[in-house]
């Protein structure tokens, strides 16, 4: 029935029965999809196959003609450039999440002294971001470390990852002392890794909206379509805001 009025929202004829929907999540989101998506199997007959990235590098595949059936990105600009290439189904995006940004480090005390005191550490000598020019919590990073003065000096002790799931990646192997990085991230890993975290105030950073939507390839595929109503219900919304995001 929610499949049926989300066919008339959106003005699409009867899906294909398709069992299985391919879906493009950016890095950050990408734990959280694999929970939801084990939710949604569970009581339906469809299955969901996921494809993790830079919110960029998956934009950049499905320009290209890669055959996703969803696109659920890290930002609002990739999937309103989609929608208004007609490479996504018209009315179909909206935001799922918004990214909450946090400074990690492992085995080490954060948060002791002010934000710029603490990434200015002389123990800090490497800090992990996302590269700014692909993903959005770079960018957010980037917002941060520019806000409090601190991005040219740091410039020669910042590596970058493709994503956040890298950034977060080589501090959680050692290879950076501390890293920008997705709340989500640090909930889900810190029983295992250990360390300290500082929650980034939002007003620093450009907000992190994250949309999702239908692609054009998955119009008539009804795992697809299932899924996206699955995302907007009750039950993963509760899903999403345990996992550490805030939700529309």
């Amino acid at each position: 029935m929610r499949r049926v009025l989300l066919l008339f929202i959106l003005g699409l004829s009867t899906p294909v029965h398709a069992t299985e929907a391919l879906v493009a999540v950016a890095a950050n989101f990408s734990f959280v999809l694999e929970k939801l998506r084990d939710q949604f199997e569970a009581s339906s007959e469809y299955r969901v196959k996921v494809t993790r990235g830079s919110t960029g590098m998956l934009y950049a595949q499905i320009v290209h003609g890669a055959p996703f059936d969803l696109f659920l990105a890290a930002d609002q600009a990739r999937p309103s450039l989609i929608e208004e290439s007609e490479l996504g189904v018209t009315g179909s995006r909206f935001t799922y999440a918004t990214g909450r940004l946090v400074l990690w480090g492992r085995g080490r005390a954060m948060g002791q002294e002010g934000l710029r005191q603490t990434v200015m550490q002389s123990d800090i000598r490497r800090l992990a971001i996302a590269n700014p020019e692909l993903a959005p919590y770079g960018m957010a990073a980037r917002d941060v470390l520019q806000g409090i003065g601190a991005w040219e000096d740091l410039a020669d002790n910042i590596v970058m990852g493709e994503n956040v799931g890298q950034a977060f990646a080589i501090a959680a192997t050692g290879n950076a002392d501390a890293a920008f990085v997705a709340l989500s991230q640090v909930l889900l890993n810190i029983e295992d890794l250990g360390g300290t975290f500082i929650k980034i105030s939002a007003d620093i950073y450009r907000p992190i909206r994250q949309d999702a939507i239908l692609l054009s390839h998955g119009a008539d595929n009804a795992a697809a379509l299932d899924f996206m109503v699955f995302l907007r219900s009750n039950e993963a919304r509760e899903q999403i805001a345990l996992s550490g995001y805030g939700i529309p």
